[in-house]
């Protein structure tokens, strides 16, 4: 607990700030998003997106990451570099937005549709989805890191997926990366308490096959090991005596992707 900071009201509120702004910043990707496009298409939009806002993108070299923007297609679970693929129907792509505010950082990602989606392809993105949001709910000051895991591994798995374990969750702030790390699967009553003043993301990483990952030679691109789908949501939140609040909650449904209103979309509230 000694490595996680408690954030003060008005750090959470920087942290508000730079996660409404990557969270329109996905808005608008779901609005332009179709088939044809490349995925460095959808890198140039998050690009010139953020910096239209305000805002850094925070992958853009991040440890040598090349590119503004995440972008993940059907068996790449995560850390897709946006390049020549073309966007065909049928496929699902997670695109994951960071954004740098004033020294805060806002992190979220969402799967869209590409056209109308196979049972497989639906399956996987809705339990996705799904697992997300029972992760979330888990959230007050009182409970457990591993009571969020245990929520999303019993669900996924229910569902007959597979969750991968190599990435979590992870602490945010004026880091991109901080304590503490949010495993998505794990035990109920098990690891961290949480206090109110905590920050983190929540982004389960859901596989039709097996929850094996294997990373390209580019060393970011990770790949489901079986070549199987993979789909993945992601939000950032603030703990609260009470519950949570989702920093990174929408103000309207997302467009190629919800298919009913998420209970994290102010429009479905």
């Amino acid at each position: 607990m000694s490595n996680v900071t408690i954030k003060t009201l008005k750090e959470v509120e920087a942290l508000r700030v730079a996660s409404q702004m990557a969270a329109e910043t996905l808005l608008c990707v779901g609005e332009m998003i179709r088939a044809g496009l490349t995925t460095d298409d959808l890198n140039t939009f998050v690009h010139e997106d953020t910096l239209k806002r305000g805002g850094i993108p925070a992958p853009l070299n991040y440890h040598g990451f090349p590119k503004s923007v995440c972008t993940s297609v059907n068996e790449v679970v995560c850390h897709g570099i946006p390049g020549s693929r073309v966007l065909e129907p049928g496929d699902i792509v997670n695109v994951d937005v960071t954004t740098i505010y004033n020294g805060f950082f806002g992190d979220t990602s969402a799967t869209f549709y590409i056209g109308t989606p196979s049972p497989e392809a639906r399956h996987v993105t809705e339990v996705s989805r799904r697992s997300l949001e029972l992760g979330i709910a888990q959230v007050r000051e009182g409970a457990r890191l591993g009571d969020i895991g245990a929520a999303i591994q019993e669900f996924a798995e229910g569902e007959g997926c597979s969750v991968v374990r190599a990435f979590v969750g992870h602490g945010i702030g004026r880091k991109f990366h901080e304590p503490p790390q949010v495993s998505h699967v794990g035990k109920r009553n098990d690891g961290m308490r949480l206090k109110a003043g905590m920050c983190f993301t929540i982004e389960p990483m859901i596989n039709i096959g097996g929850p094996d990952v294997e990373v390209l030679a580019d060393k970011w691109t990770a790949i489901t090991a079986d070549r199987s789908l993979s789909a993945q949501f992601e939000h950032a939140l603030v703990v609260t005596r009470s519950g949570c609040e989702v920093l990174t909650r929408r103000t309207r449904r997302l467009a190629h992707s919800e298919l009913f209103p998420s209970p994290f979309s102010l429009a479905a509230s």
